[in-house]
């Protein structure tokens, strides 16, 4: 197991101190001047690469290092919202009511028992949710539209999107900045990512011509296993410096994690896991500093 140094910021999502937080916490509407937050999708049409798991506890190590984030919940399985603590009952404005245009992206936002981080939620409604828009006007656009509307009190943007290339991921590659790809450490990755890359510069041409590759990270790794490490090589071989030089070890209490409601940084900060989380987040937000330096 990969073995990490421990963070100085990893305290501020000490389990014990997060159990609760009030709405206040997490302020969206200001008045005019706002800055835009930094919107990033967090995309791979492949189902279980972890896209999911980083967006959650990427997230959260952002909160750890105190910037502002929201999620935005984009599948319909809604696995973040779960893993963020957010019981199906209590979801009572969903990123359906958002982009069928029945609620704002302020009304929809709750907040999160990590401080500094909040969600908007997803429900099984989001399943029907492509039929529906195929009807409506600018149907690629709505959740960006609904962004540019909002003011929000946030320094990042995150949307978990679903495992498929449909309109809802498209949805989100247009309302985004960049994308950030997770990628499995297994045989089959390269390909995926190669029609994945294909797709994001359709809708570079198409829809958003600002739309750019952040960054690729590899998930899953396992240092006893050689396929992880051809497959990190060949990636690395492809994509050079957009590939992190963090990997997100396999681990199992980031697998635990989700089934509490809880972030693996909240459930066990101590873990290998929780620890690549934070090297991660320090390493994006260096290279975000960068790109608008």
């Amino acid at each position: 197991m990969i073995q990490l140094a421990k963070s100085e910021n990893v305290e501020t999502v000490d389990s014990d101190s997060v159990e609760t937080v009030d709405k206040a916490d997490h302020p969206v509407a200001s008045g005019p001047g706002t800055p835009s937050p930094r919107v990033l999708a967090i995309a791979n049409q492949k189902g279980g690469v972890g896209k999911t798991t980083t967006t959650v506890n990427l997230a959260t190590a952002m909160a750890a290092t105190h910037k502002k984030a929201l999620i935005i919940d984009l599948d319909p399985q809604g696995n973040a919202s779960t893993g963020l603590g957010i019981e199906r009952s209590a979801r009572h404005l969903t990123t359906y009511d958002l982009l069928l245009g029945e609620a704002t992206l302020e009304d929809a936002i709750q907040p999160t028992i990590v401080p500094g981080l909040s969600v908007v939620p997803s429900s099984v409604d989001l399943s029907g949710a492509e039929l529906e828009l195929i009807d409506l006007e600018e149907r690629e656009f709505r959740l960006a539209a609904a962004v540019r509307r909002a003011q929000l009190h946030f320094d990042y943007v995150l949307i978990d999107c679903p495992p498929a290339l449909g309109l809802l991921t498209l949805n989100a590659l247009c309302a985004a900045d960049a994308v950030l790809v997770p990628l499995q450490c297994e045989y089959y990755a390269l390909e995926g990512l190669s029609h994945l890359v294909r797709t994001i510069d359709r809708v570079k041409r198409a829809f958003n011509p600002s739309l750019e590759i952040q960054g690729v990270v590899l998930t899953m790794y396992d240092r006893r296993n050689n396929l992880s490490d051809m497959v990190a090589a060949d990636v690395r071989e492809h994509f050079g410096d957009k590939v992190y030089r963090t990997v997100i070890p396999r681990n199992v209490r980031v697998s635990e994690a989700p089934s509490h409601g809880k972030p693996v940084l909240v459930y066990d900060w101590r873990c290998a896991g929780s620890q690549a989380y934070i090297h991660l987040a320090r390493e994006m937000l260096r290279r975000e500093r960068k790109a608008v330096a």
